[in-house]
């Protein structure tokens, strides 16, 4: 009977992950996630001594200050990148630069480049796909999104509140659903937060880069504050995150001179292969993977169901790879 149900969670679980990724709630699954996960960590600090209902009721407080944080965060940097120095300035300067380039290149180079915004935008979605039009939508689909994200952490704390009733008391089905959720958020634990890490690390050597050692050679890039911001905020889309922003930086340093753009582009590759090796380390040995499996499941996951499957990927691997382990069978 117990593996009879065992089995039904795998199946609920395998339906679940397929719907959120074929429906698009990935941005609401995520943000669930993070209230639950980064809420249990501040958990552990309470005091032992404290009643249940005291308990439960700190668990309350601390997932709402979570949520006000996230929240907080995100619309702290969408405020900065919708501003009048954001993305829509980063395009412009973008344009201008390729302009600039448009004189010094072959013809047959130069008549691909994009001479306007437009054209840019309109470029990189045809290279990104139709994802980005869903992702660029405004209005009603921009609301939606947000009412999906702050439902998603909702139910994040409210799981995390119920985090520590007692298990065994539970029916054996709800058990062998917790185990999945267990395995789960261990998964998503290991990948986004390491890949947060990498990140950062990588925001913080990009900094360094344009914010110090280029102002000491007297070179200063357009709009390198906000490239920094622009550099984390896409690294956390391992592999094709960190090529956006590489590719951003070293057109417009190519703008500034040849010389800088050759440099940029050294030290960005650098960076780069870096990230690499320590994105293989650190996720890799987290979630026990090698780096060809999470490029492989990154490569079959965004052919599937498009930029979603690849941002879920490293996630969806690692929760796979865990439940696998944990039934012996590797």
């Amino acid at each position: 009977m117990h593996k009879y149900i065992t089995t039904i969670s795998y199946v609920f679980a395998v339906t679940a992950v397929l719907l959120v990724l074929r429906f698009h709630l990935l941005p609401a699954v995520f943000a669930g996630l993070a209230v639950y996960v980064l809420t249990l960590k501040l958990a552990r600090h309470l005091p032992k001594n404290m009643s249940r209902v005291a308990h439960k009721v700190a668990l309350g407080v601390v997932s709402i200050c979570v949520i006000t944080f996230l929240i907080s965060a995100c619309a702290a940097i969408w405020s900065f990148i919708g501003s009048s120095h954001g993305i829509a300035a980063l395009l412009a300067t973008v344009v201008d630069t390729l302009g600039t380039l448009r004189h010094t290149l072959p013809d047959a180079v130069a008549d691909v480049l994009p001479t306007t915004t437009e054209g840019l935008r309109q470029q990189l979605v045809e290279m990104l796909g139709e994802h980005v039009q869903k992702i660029s939508v405004v209005g009603m689909e921009g609301i939606k999104i947000f009412a999906h994200v702050l439902l998603g952490m909702v139910v994040g704390g409210m799981a995390a509140v119920h985090h520590f009733n007692e298990h065994d008391k539970a029916p054996p089905l709800i058990g062998a659903f917790r185990s999945r959720l267990r395995n789960l958020t261990t998964a998503f634990d290991k990948v986004v937060f390491a890949q947060v890490k990498i990140s950062g690390l990588n925001t913080t050597l990009t900094a360094i880069y344009l914010l110090v050692a280029l102002p000491l050679f007297g070179v200063h890039l357009p709009m390198a504050t906000f490239l920094v911001l622009f550099t984390f905020a896409v690294g956390m889309l391992p592999v094709v995150g960190n090529l956006a922003s590489n590719t951003v930086i070293v057109v417009i340093s190519l703008g500034v001179a040849p010389g800088v753009g050759i440099a940029s582009l050294i030290f960005l590759v650098l960076i780069h292969k870096a990230e690499y090796f320590m994105n293989a380390r650190i996720v890799g040995h987290e979630v026990q993977a090698t780096a060809w499996e999470l490029l492989s499941a990154m490569l079959l996951l965004e052919a599937v169901f498009g930029v979603v499957g690849l941002v879920a990927a490293p996630v969806v691997y690692a929760w796979l790879k865990a439940e696998i382990k944990e039934k012996g069978m590797i």
